[in-house]
């Protein structure tokens, strides 16, 4: 059995979430989604459960930060091209979201950041087949 990832996020608006990842190319699991939560599955392996704030903070004893002003996670998706992080990142703005930085481009690699409209912040990038086999660049290893 491979390992399968599931990400809690908070939300303020349950029905707006649920759109915008939809608009990404999501897909909502009716079986685990009620009012106070939607599971939302972007692969075998990958989901998200979108949590309204107030059941959220049930599973933790921690303060539930807000994701507008403070960041608790980057979570980073692999696309197969540049032109498919520009893709994602033009329905994730047209549904609502916002992209907080300028795209990164390092020549073996390119990423725009997304945040979804309550300000969880979602990397797509697309790298190069000799970076992922051999790693960056000697000279970009060395500017980090």
């Amino acid at each position: 059995m491979s390992t399968q990832i599931f990400v809690n996020l908070v939300t303020d608006d349950l029905e707006r979430s649920k759109a915008f990842y939809l608009a990404l190319g999501a897909e909502i699991n009716p079986q685990f989604t009620d009012d106070n939560a939607a599971a939302v599955v972007w692969s075998d392996d990958v989901y998200f459960m979108v949590l309204k704030r107030e059941f959220f903070t049930t599973f933790t004893d921690k303060q539930v930060i807000d994701p507008r002003t403070s960041a608790q996670v980057l979570l980073a998706f692999s696309r197969d091209s540049r032109e498919a992080v520009d893709d994602t990142l033009a329905k994730g703005l047209a549904a609502g979201g916002s992209e907080p930085r300028e795209p990164q481009e390092l020549g073996f690699m390119y990423s725009r950041d997304l945040e979804d409209p309550d300000g969880n912040v979602l990397e797509f990038f697309w790298m190069g087949d000799q970076a992922i086999t051999d790693g960056p660049p000697e000279h970009d290893r060395e500017a980090a």
